[in-house]
């Protein structure tokens, strides 16, 4: 029975926060004269944001009496680290190369699959949050450097916002 069940737990409160504090490190990171400046105000505002979504899915998942740990809530994790592993070794790759104009489109699209990956183990909404990114990542891609920023700043915080807003209401937080 636990095999066939969602994780609930998702936070949207937590993706609000999430949101927030990528408009607060986009705003940071571009004003950063290099790339590994820029890139190290990106990886702190990832670090802040896995932060705050843990705890905020503990939160939710304490307040529904739903472990974290769950099969599903396991599943979810599992089908978010592929992608994830991914989008580090092309960072590292790119960097390497010589060509950060690329990162913001493969974060974003990376990040959209692993939330579609994820979200087949969660409420419907998450699925169609990643699809977003996904289409988000496809547009940063061909984008000159600033405008690049501009659409990880989309992405990480007015995208997350938007979906967490959606999902706190319609999914209890």
């Amino acid at each position: 029975m636990e095999r066939s069940s969602t994780f609930t737990a998702v936070s949207g409160w937590g993706y609000c926060a999430m949101g927030a504090t990528a408009l607060v490190a986009a705003f940071i990171a571009m004003r950063q004269a290099t790339t590994e400046a820029w890139l190290a105000v990106w990886l702190a505002e990832a670090l802040v944001a896995v932060t705050l979504a843990l705890v905020a899915m503990h939160w939710k998942a304490a307040r529904l009496g739903t472990p974290i740990m769950s099969v599903s809530g396991r599943r979810l994790f599992v089908g978010l680290l592929p992608a994830l592993v991914a989008g580090g070794v092309m960072t590292a790759a790119l960097i390497r190369e010589g060509d950060p104009r690329q990162i913001p489109g493969v974060w974003l699209l990376l990040y959209g699959v692993a939330v579609m990956q994820a979200g087949a183990f969660s409420v419907r909404t998450i699925p169609v949050m990643g699809v977003v990114f996904v289409l988000a990542g496809a547009i940063a891609l061909p984008l000159p450097w600033w405008w690049a920023n501009v659409m990880l700043a989309v992405g990480f915080g007015l995208i997350h916002i938007a979906f967490g807003a959606f999902i706190a209401r319609r999914h209890g937080g």
